[in-house]
This record gives structure tokens, C-alpha cells and sequence, in this order.
């Protein structure tokens, strides 16, 4: 519940790319060799398509460029990919079945390439070193090490490249370019790599991989957006929420998703390596003007939170990992992925979205804005209506008159009231407008001098008109308990009509949903009056409460001034609306 309340507070979004913003359905379109760009088609984890070069079919046995990169990320991989009935399913990451796929198509055989060419060891991918190496054996002796990871690390790592079928000197600056061209679609960036390894070599370490590789290409892997996330940003902007891209990929793919997702149009993109050279103040001027983040890793999470809470400002952080835990601590509310975060990503976590989607973030933010709402309505409706209860009693002993409710109808009033008109607001549905307004200042006091305001006003009223009525039927020769019965009704009549006020605080209730559009309020109003009718007409509890029946001209005069309150606060809510137009 208080991670609920805080989201409805929550002016900053950080967010993960893959899988929260995008659909985490890796495919890969474009692989780039030394010689040639070609495009790769199909759709998923299903091997059915062709590679094409300039819009041809090609046959890829003729490429042994692309074979030998296929063979790379098929078998310096952790995933699989398997026909179950007639769908293909993936098990590990998306990534690195896209690989899979990207090997089927080519015409390579996962079960055969691995027992031709079995693994020996590994380094595992990391975010501090972005590659990932495997050391394998033939059966005659040979050793190779396969390598995939960030093109720019990878580029570090390689002095040569492969060349139909040769090896040749690195060209850096056609890379580069290539890097460009593929990231600028808003494709994900995988470069593979090769080196042989001694035929006895049966450990993999850094030292292994530091340099002297083979750059075998470049593969341009597309992740869709997810349109509903699209729609849940633009939900952010109306919102006053800024929404924060944070991913690994390529500063020039960052930017291109970035742009399909409209986040951050009007800045730059900030990279993880440019992060670690700024210092906290310079990071803290920037942090607010810049909403893509590109090649960062857990770490620099934690620096872009502490950053931005240096604002005053309240986050919301994404992760998934191990090491998304400190960032995830440290944020207002951290918000961990259900299906593909860590159990220890889930216990740093306020919240754990359960299908990883963006747009489940607006809903929650919703979610916590209805809640402060109702327990405001809440609020605002016990007031008032305890204060007229309240009040009335008082005036009535300042003012040496009769007791107009005696101690055991207040007890009833407050006993009916409470667990129908006051319990009916809890369960209000969001207003209209509540993701059109800017986040609520979270230091902003909940008995503001509004509700001040209208809680002396509103109790006035009420007490003027029980008062009122009161004195009327004593002046007309009633008896005590007709009067006492007229004050009681009158009471619960004016706390009915108000619950409809209460309904939206600064809107007008004067239309349909406004005044029809809660069935709860409607059935807990038709509640609250059957109990008076019983509280009116049935002979014990007339005897109970010393109460006594009430003929129909009276009932209308009750209804016409509990009717009066409902006016005078809608005429006040108008009032305020031209004074205080809402931001």
C-alpha cells in the first residue's frame, strides 16, 4: 500500500528498454560482413525465411562469410530454440535466439554443430565486460573461440577481419560506418568474432580474448516497441510524468527507439562511458535534461537516481538483475519484471510488474492516484458531516435550547452513515481527468486549508438547516420527538446529498456519471434512506429511538433543504474552477 500511495506521487519514470518498452521478440534483419550488407527475413523464433541482397535471394552456402558468423553466435550461445507443435519456443534469452534462428536459416543444424564442435569452457556475459567467449574442440585436435558482444568492445578486441573466406588487416572506419548505418534503422548491435585456441587449451580466460581476434561481422537485431507502451508514454506526458530510457544498446539505436517511443525528442542521448567521466555536479545538471541513457549498466543506475532524487524529484526505476538490486533500493519505488527479473530484483522491489509490460507502470500510477483521491473524498465527506453533527449540539447547549439530536440518534446517524455513505467512497473509480493532472507535491499536507474551508462551511450549512427546521417544527406546536425525528432525517438527508459532492472534488457532479455513475454511492444512499424509513415508522424502534412518523409535506421540506447543501457546494466548486483554474 505505501508503494501504491508514493506511485501516485511519482514525477520520474526510469525505465528499461528490452521487454518493458519493446516486446523482448528478437529477430535479426541485417548482418553485416566485410564485403556486403544482407538483409534477413522472417518474423520470431521460426527458422522459415531467406537472405537477401538487394532484394535477391541468396543462397548462404555461397557466403562462407555468413556461414562462419552463423556458426559463431550458434554455438557461443546459452539458448534453445525447439519446435513444440507447430509454434517454435524459446528457452534463455531472446537475444541469443535470435542467433539460433538467424544459424537455422542459414541452413546450419544446432544438434549437429554442437556435437561436431562441443564446448569446452566459457566466459559468461556480463555487463561490465559486454561479451560473451566459448572455447570448443573439434575431434581432430583444433581449437577455436567464438566471441559475441557490444560492436565497440569487440572492435577493441579484433586486428583483423574476415574477407571471403581470408583474413585480412581490421577496417575500423568501414565498421564504424556499418555500426552507424544498422544502429540509426533502431536495430540491437551484436558483433561475433573468432580466434583459434592451442588444440590442448582447455580453460577460457580474459587473457584468452584481450586481442588478436577475427571480426567475422556484425548482425542488426529488431525488438518491435510495444504499442501499447507507446501509448502509456504519451499517458506519462499528459501526466506531467517524464519517462527515462535506460538501455545497453548502441547511443545511435538508443535514440532511434528512443524517437519511435517519443521519448526525449528535444535532448541527447547520454552514454554509460561518458556517465563514468562526469563528475556528481555535472551529472546532476544533466540528469534533467537528457532522457536516454545508452550502454549503461546496473551501476550507472544507481548514479542517475541518486542524481535525480538530488532534484527533489520522485522515481521509479525498472530492473531486472543481480545488480539492479542498489538502484532499486535507492529509488522512491522500484519496480521489478515478473517474468524475466531475479528473485533478488523482486525483493529490492516495491512492486514486480507480472507480465514486464511499461504500460502496466501508468496503470499503477493511476492506481495510486485514485487511492490518495478516495481517501481525500473520504476525508472530505467525515468532516463536515461529524463536524454538523458536532456543531449542532453545540449551538444547541451555547444557545440554551433543547437538544435538537439526542447522544443515542447520534449514535445511530454515525452507525448507518459509516458503513454505507462513508464506506461507499473508497471504492470510487478514477475521475476522468486523474492522468491529465500534474503529480501531487508529496510533502503537500492532506488537511489543507481547502479542506478547512470546506469543512466549517459545509457544517454551518448543515447545522443552519437542522437548526432551522428544528425550531420550525417546535414553532408550529410539534411535539419534541417530531422534532428530534425531522433534525435526525434532515441530517442523514444532507449527508446523502453531500456524498454526491464529495464524489469529485474541484469537478462539477451536475451529469450523468457524475451523479449516476457510482453504483456503489446510488445503493448505499437507497441503504441509508430505507434505514430511516425504519428509523421513522417502525413502531420499536420509535419506542428505541423515542421517534415518531412524519407526513409527506414534511418529508419534502426535509428534502428541499438537504437539496440546498448539494447546491451551495456545487456553486462553491464553480467558484473555485474560475478562481483557481487547475494546472
Amino acid at each position: 500500500l505505501p508503494a501504491v500511495e508514493t506511485l501516485g506521487t511519482v514525477s520520474v519514470i526510469c525505465s528499461d528498454k528490452t521487454g518493458t518498452l519493446t516486446r523482448n521478440e528478437m529477430t535479426v534483419q541485417s548482418v553485416a560482413t566485410a564485403t556486403q550488407l544482407l538483409e534477413v527475413t522472417g518474423v520470431g523464433y521460426n527458422p522459415h525465411g531467406s537472405v537477401q541482397l538487394d532484394g535477391a535471394d541468396q543462397d548462404p552456402a555461397e557466403v562462407p562469410d555468413l556461414i562462419e558468423l552463423a556458426r559463431a553466435g550458434l554455438l557461443c550461445n546459452d539458448a534453445e530454440v525447439q519446435l513444440s507443435g507447430e509454434a517454435w519456443q524459446l528457452r534463455g534469452d531472446p537475444t541469443e535466439g535470435s542467433m539460433i534462428t538467424l544459424a537455422m536459416k542459414c541452413g546450419l543444424d544446432p544438434l549437429f554443430q554442437g556435437e561436431a564442435l562441443p564446448r569446452i569452457d566459457t566466459i559468461p556475459f556480463e555487463s561490465e565486460h559486454r561479451f560473451m567467449a566459448t572455447l570448443h574442440h573439434d575431434h581432430a585436435g583444433h581449437g577455436f573461440i567464438y566471441l559475441k558482444g557490444a560492436p565497440e568492445q569487440v572492435l577493441e578486441m579484433c586486428n583483423r577481419q574476415r574477407f571471403q573466406g581470408e583474413e585480412q588487416p581490421l577496417d575500423i572506419r568501414y565498421w564504424e560506418g556499418r555500426i552507424d548505418e544498422l544502429a540509426g534503422r533502431g536495430q540491437r548491435l551484436l558483433a561475433l568474432a573468432f580466434k583459434s585456441a592451442q588444440p590442448g587449451q582447455r580453460e577460457l580466460r580474459f587473457d584468452h580474448v584481450a586481442g588478436g581476434l577475427t571480426l567475422l561481422g556484425v548482425v542488426g537485431i529488431i525488438d518491435p516497441p510495444r504499442s501499447e507502451a507507446l501509448e502509456a508514454v504519451r499517458q506519462c506526458r499528459a501526466a506531467g510524468i517524464r519517462v527515462k530510457m535506460i538501455t545497453g544498446d548502441h547511443a545511435v539505436t538508443a535514440r532511434a527507439i528512443a524517437t519511435q517511443m517519443e521519448i526525449g525528442t528535444a535532448g541527447g542521448v547520454l552514454t554509460g562511458h561518458e556517465l563514468e567521466r562526469m563528475s556528481r555536479q555535472a551529472l546532476r545538471e544533466q540528469v534533467l535534461k537528457i532522457d536516454v541513457f545508452a550502454r549503461a549498466s546496473p551501476e550507472h543506475k544507481l548514479h542517475l537516481v541518486e542524481a535525480l532524487q538530488s532534484h527533489g524529484v520522485v522515481l521509479a526505476m525498472t530492473g531486472d538483475g543481480v545488480n539492479d538490486a542498489p538502484a532499486l533500493k535507492r529509488a522512491d519505488v522500484g519496480v521489478a519484471m515478473g517474468i524475466k527479473g531475479t528473485e533478488v530484483a523482486k525483493e529490492a522491489a516495491e512492486m514486480v510488474l507480472a507480465d514486464d509490460n511499461f504500460a502496466s507502470i501508468i496503470n499503477a500510477i493511476e492506481e495510486g492516484r485514485t487511492v490518495y483521491d478516495n481517501i481525500k473524498k473520504s476525508i472530505l465527506f467525515i468532516l463536515p458531516t461529524n463536524g454538523a453533527e458536532a456543531f449542532t449540539l453545540v449551538a444547541a447547549i451555547v444557545l440554551g435550547y433543547q437538544l435538537p439530536i439526542t447522544p443515542v440518534q447520534i449514535l445511530w446517524v454515525n452507525m448507518i452513515t459509516a458503513v454505507t455513505l462513508a464506506l461507499s467512497l473508497a471504492f470510487e473509480p478514477p475521475e476522468r481527468d486523474i492522468l491529465q493532472r500534474p503529480p501531487r507535491d508529496p510533502n503537500e499536507a492532506i488537511l489543507s486549508r481547502f479542506l478547512v474551508w470546506r469543512t466549517l462551511y459545509v457544517s454551518l450549512w448543515m447545522v443552519a438547516g437542522i437548526f432551522g427546521l428544528f425550531l420550525w417544527m417546535r414553532g408550529n406546536g410539534n411535539s419534541i420527538e417530531a422534532a428530534r425525528t425531522v433534525a435526525v432525517n434532515t441530517l442523514v438527508l444532507c449527508e446523502a446529498f453531500y456524498l454526491l459532492n464529495t464524489r469529485y472534488v474541484r469537478r462539477s457532479v451536475l451529469s450523468r456519471s457524475g451523479l449516476l455513475g457510482s453504483r456503489k454511492v446510488l445503493v448505499a444512499i437507497v441503504v441509508v434512506i430505507g434505514f430511516q424509513l425504519l428509523y421513522t415508522y417502525l413502531p420499536w424502534m420509535q419506542r428505541l429511538f423515542t421517534s415518531t412518523h412524519l407526513d409527506a409535506m414534511t418529508w419534502v421540506v426535509m428534502l428541499l433543504v438537504a437539496a440546498s447543501v448539494f447546491f451551495v457546494v456545487e456553486a462553491e466548486k464553480c467558484l473555485l474552477r474560475k478562481a483557481q483554474p487547475r494546472r
